[in-house]
């Protein structure tokens, strides 16, 4: 089973022209500003892709990307389990977006989505600020709310994922429009 490679920023952009790059990201948060040339496959839909992304692995180096790292590196172990060699982009786009490379964004692209990361941060807070004001205010039960959400947390951290995010993904302003999977499926396979 192949292991998955870590490329730092400045390896990428000097091979970029040679790399595939998917973004595993929401729709939302792509058209917030992409690498050059990456194409969309959200993290939800790395299965559905496994024939295409195989076939694209066996003609050149793939490079697998998000907001962090953190997303990528989940789909490069999908990846390796499925027996396709990839890379991850050591930091994602942030990292990309702080050594001073351009992002692109797509046509009609006006407004930067928060990044998922953003948003969970927002949620969790939220909900264990209601959790412990309801708690005060009208029973202590709603505290569960609060520890729900730190239990969440912590299973989050220790195991990798966050199914917060997985659940936030599915909002509406994270699919400003449904990821053409199969159009960045067909061109996948042209590359």
């Amino acid at each position: 089973m192949p292991t998955p490679t870590t490329l730092a920023t400045s390896e990428a952009r000097t091979r970029l022209h040679e790399l595939t790059v998917i973004d595993v990201r929401t729709p939302g948060e792509y058209a917030g500003g992409h690498l050059p040339g990456a194409l969309n496959i959200p993290l939800d839909q790395i299965q559905r892709a496994l024939p295409d992304i195989r076939h694209a692995a066996e003609r050149g180096d793939v490079l697998v990307v998000c907001a962090s790292g953190a997303r990528s590196e989940n789909a490069c172990r999908i990846l390796a389990d499925n027996h396709i060699a990839t890379a991850t982009l050591s930091g994602g786009t942030g990292a990309w977006a702080a050594d001073g490379h351009d992002l692109h964004r797509p046509q009609g692209a006006t407004r930067a989505a928060w990044g998922m990361e953003r948003q969970v941060r927002l949620t969790a807070g939220t909900v264990v600020l209601i959790g412990l004001l309801l708690g005060l205010l009208i029973h202590p039960a709603f505290q569960i709310l609060s520890a729900a959400i730190a239990a969440g947390l912590a299973f989050s951290a220790l195991t990798d994922t966050c199914g917060m995010a997985a659940m936030l993904a599915k909002l509406p302003h994270n699919r400003p429009h449904a990821a053409d999977l199969d159009n960045t499926l067909a061109e996948l396979r042209n590359r």
